[in-house]
């Protein structure tokens, strides 16, 4: 059984048993047919509808389609997505951004972000010096830097937080 959420809003149960398909218990007999210029023309419940796929995310399992000129996201969970959901290993809550915090005590040399910059995994955030030696913070995760605590040219204590992420 697939979980489909469409614009984070309506929330449907899609199964497909030997093919008939069942949306929300209730049996539902779609006509699909792909068309050569790209568009997909889908007849449900005597009812015609065009659509063209307009991205896919396959990464966060994610479709935005549109539909008769109206724009829809779809988020799809396939049996997996929901077991880990309900072990509480759901990815994307996972993926949440940490404030960046001192791994040691040192000197800020160098701000390397500012606030509402969209980072990567990786990208460097900070110089600290300690130890006389220079360390370059990175992103753990991609996300938005929030607010910068840090300052440059002082110290500060092992755990401090440096950078507000979201």
């Amino acid at each position: 059984m697939l979980q489909v959420s469409v614009n984070e809003k309506n929330n449907y149960a899609i199964t497909n048993n030997d093919g008939q398909w069942v949306i929300n218990d209730n049996n539902a007999d779609p006509d699909i047919s792909m068309q050569p210029n790209g568009l997909i023309s889908v007849l449900l419940n005597g009812k015609s509808y065009t659509a063209i796929i307009e991205k896919t995310d396959r990464k966060n399992k994610e479709v935005t389609i549109r539909v008769n000129g109206q724009q829809y996201t779809t988020a799809i969970k396939e049996p997996i997505d929901q077991l880990l959901t309900n072990m509480g290993m759901d990815l994307k809550s996972m993926q949440k951004a940490e404030p960046v915090k001192a791994p040691m005590p040192g000197m800020i040399l160098k701000v390397l972000v500012e606030p509402g910059q969209v980072v990567s995994k990786g990208d460097g955030l900070i110089i600290l010096e300690a130890m006389k030696m220079e360390n370059m913070l990175k992103a753990a995760a991609p996300g938005t830097v929030k607010s910068i605590k840090a300052v440059e040219r002082t110290a500060v204590e092992k755990g401090a937080v440096l950078i507000e992420m979201e």
